[in-house]
């Protein structure tokens, strides 16, 4: 499963290049998606009027909602200081699930945010999508 976070998914409504590629791949491929948690959403939204649309506008993209469990999760993840409500929402998505047996790699801006052990890969790394 693949989740961008909040600057991964106003950095794809900015055009980035890469991760415009890697959507119109995806969108090629059945069954792949990039998810996108819903505070991540709201946040990139609070931030730059439209950018919801503009990534809800890739085929490929999805919204993980936050549901019930999530929000108990991502509240207590808050409290326990692993950083403001999309940043948890993000590392709640990236937490293995029982309907995704693959590893989660979540896509930021901000490797920095994420404790030890997510699998975080910066979007303006020179190998993101192979290329060197």
């Amino acid at each position: 499963m693949i989740i961008l976070d909040t600057g991964a998914t106003r950095a794809l409504a900015d055009g980035h290049k890469t991760l415009n590629l890697l959507a119109g791949n995806m969108a090629r491929t059945p069954g792949d998606l990039l998810r996108v948690p819903a505070a991540c959403l709201m946040q990139a939204e609070s931030e730059d009027a439209g950018a919801a649309r503009r990534v809800l506008a890739f085929s490929s993209v999805v919204v993980d909602p936050l549901d019930m469990v999530a929000a108990v999760s991502v509240g207590t993840m808050i409290r326990d200081g692993y950083g403001g409500a999309d940043t948890c929402h993000a590392l709640y998505c990236a937490l293995p699930r029982a309907e995704f047996a693959g590893m989660s790699i979540l896509l930021t801006d901000g490797e920095q945010n994420y404790p030890p052990g997510v699998v975080t890969v910066d979007i303006d790394s020179p190998g993101m999508l192979g290329f060197r």
